[in-house]
């Protein structure tokens, strides 16, 4: 039997355990007289340790809202914290990697190279920061063979893992993700999925992982956030109550079914809902 899910709530205070707390964010784009309402009262938090992936229909502000949780971009209202910190002073500190649906990888530079690029930007502000060893990371990655290749010698699937690996560098509290493997075919989609999820469960970062996928969504998360749109808004918060560590014997489960055909239900009755 699924969980209790979690209705949107009206208002939301930050807990002190909250790696992420997004309270009350609402936001538009256009001119005052015609400003178009992205964000309509956006509440949630991501706890230390805990990966929430965040879902819904195009155009319900899934990108608008990790960026505003990136720093990347201010909110019209409402606020965002990390680790009870406004936003902009944990990205200034570091304390939020970013990895884009692009790897964006430097094509002159090697592999280790690349992963090092954070560390050689502004070396004065980096001074005294936490880091970690590019290429301990690059071997946690399963990238140990390819320290001295160029992007250009390496595959979709593995470019992006040097882009995961390189946001890892400054050990950040908050891991935010944009469909990282929304160019990838299925097979290497879940290859880069489970390598993913097989990282993390040693590591334990506070994680928000936009996708459009329902089975990547529950192979991951501990939480799922359903977003509607017109404007975008958080329809249900979805637990996720599989056991882990998982691997790829959890898809045949029938827990693992079950959710997913409640996911995607849900998902069918927000895109069929018009919101007024």
């Amino acid at each position: 039997m699924l969980a209790e899910v979690v209705k949107q709530p009206e208002t939301f205070a930050a807990s002190k355990d909250s790696g992420v707390a997004v309270c009350n964010v609402c936001k538009g784009f256009g001119p005052p007289d015609a400003k178009v309402t992205v964000l309509d009262n956006v509440n949630f938090n991501i706890q230390k340790g805990e990966f929430v992936s965040v879902i819904g229909p195009s155009g319900c502000g899934k990108s608008t809202l990790l960026k505003l949780v990136a720093g990347l971009s201010e909110a019209d209202s409402g606020s965002v914290s990390i680790d009870g910190k406004p936003v902009k002073e944990a990205a200034r500190a570091k304390s939020i990697g970013l990895v884009p649906q692009s790897p964006a990888l430097l094509p002159w530079r090697t592999v280790l190279d690349n992963v090092r690029l954070p560390m050689l930007v502004n070396k004065r502000s980096n001074a005294g920061r936490t880091m970690r060893d590019p290429e301990a990371l690059l071997h946690s990655f399963g990238l140990g063979n390819a320290i001295d290749k160029f992007p250009s010698q390496l595959s979709g699937g593995m470019q992006q893992r040097v882009a995961i690996a390189r946001a890892f560098v400054f050990d950040p509290a908050v891991m935010l993700m944009d469909e990282p493997f929304s160019a990838l075919d299925e097979m290497n989609r879940d290859k880069q999925r489970m390598g993913l999820l097989e990282f993390w469960q040693s590591n334990r970062k506070s994680v928000m992982f936009v996708t459009h996928s329902v089975p990547e969504a529950i192979m991951l998360s501990d939480r799922i956030i359903l977003m509607a749109a017109h404007p975008g808004r958080i329809a249900e918060i979805i637990p996720v109550d599989l056991p882990r560590p998982r691997d790829e014997a959890v898809y045949a489960t029938d827990a693992f079914r079950d959710l997913e055909g409640y996911v995607r239900n849900s998902l069918k009755t927000v895109m069929r809902q018009v919101h007024v």
